[in-house]
Formats: C-alpha cells, sequence, structure tokens
C-alpha cells in the first residue's frame, strides 16, 4: 500500500492496534499526523469491533474503508473481496487436499470477485457529497 500511495503522492502512515484498548492511541496517532482518512484491514480483532471503530472515526469526522461488516456498522466505503466466494473456492482446495492432492502442487487464486460498499448515512455524517458515477460503480449503496 505504502508503494500505491508513494506513486499517488499519497503518505500512508501505520497506527498499530493489538487490542481494543490500543483504539485511542491509534486515533491520537492519526490526529497527531493530521490524518485525513484511514483504513481498517480485515483482521478478526478489527472485525469484531467495527461498531466501536466507526463510532471513533464518527467522533473525529475522518472518512474511512474497510470491509463489508464495517460499512454496515458504520463505516464510510467497502472494496475488498467478497469473503464467502473465497471461502467457497478454499472448500474446493480443502476437498482436493483430502483426496490426496499435495498442496505444493494446486495452483495458487487470487480472487478477482470485488464488492463495493458506500454508507451514505456516513457521507453525510462527515459532510461528504459521493460522486453519482461512484454510487453507480458500488454493488450496495447504504441509506
Amino acid at each position: 500500500m505504502k508503494d500505491a500511495g508513494r506513486s499517488l503522492g499519497v503518505e500512508l502512515q501505520q497506527a498499530e492496534v493489538r487490542s481494543p484498548d490500543d483504539f485511542g492511541a491509534a486515533f491520537a496517532a492519526m490526529a497527531k499526523q493530521r490524518a485525513e482518512a484511514f483504513i481498517v484491514l480485515d483482521d478478526p480483532m478489527l472485525r469484531s469491533h467495527g461498531p466501536t471503530i466507526a463510532a471513533l472515526a464518527a467522533q473525529r469526522q475522518l472518512p474511512s474503508i474497510g470491509e463489508r461488516e464495517y460499512v454496515e456498522s458504520g463505516g464510510l466505503l467497502a472494496y475488498a473481496v467478497k469473503r464467502p466466494e473465497v471461502w467457497r473456492r478454499a472448500a474446493v482446495f480443502i476437498d482436493k487436499i483430502l483426496k490426496g492432492a499435495k498442496p505444493a502442487d494446486l495452483p495458487f487464486e487470487q480472487t478477482d470477485r470485488i464488492e463495493m460498499m458506500v454508507n451514505l448515512k456516513t457521507a453525510k455524517a462527515l459532510g461528504l457529497t459521493i460522486p453519482p458515477s461512484l454510487l453507480q460503480r458500488a454493488d450496495q449503496v447504504i441509506e
């Protein structure tokens, strides 16, 4: 992500969070660094605290992007793999391995099934106008 950001003229900062106790420090660090937005990475701990993270983002007026569940709990935008699709593909590989295939002999697959969601309630609360062209591309818009 840092390389991609650099090529776009965007400086990415990392705020490490290992438990919910770290949320306050992470948001304080983002404020100190004058962050304009943040990304919630796909992590089980972060996923389970999506509503808390979304509420903290709203309090600080920070746009954010994460997974589907994060947007459903108040985050602004999701642009991520369709997790059920990934699970289905994993089941195919597990079946092959259980039938004797060697994992090293199986081809590497990367999903191309990406979904985009926009939470218009959050956008309105942040004072953001989402371009119609982006809304037309979205798989789901929460109003």
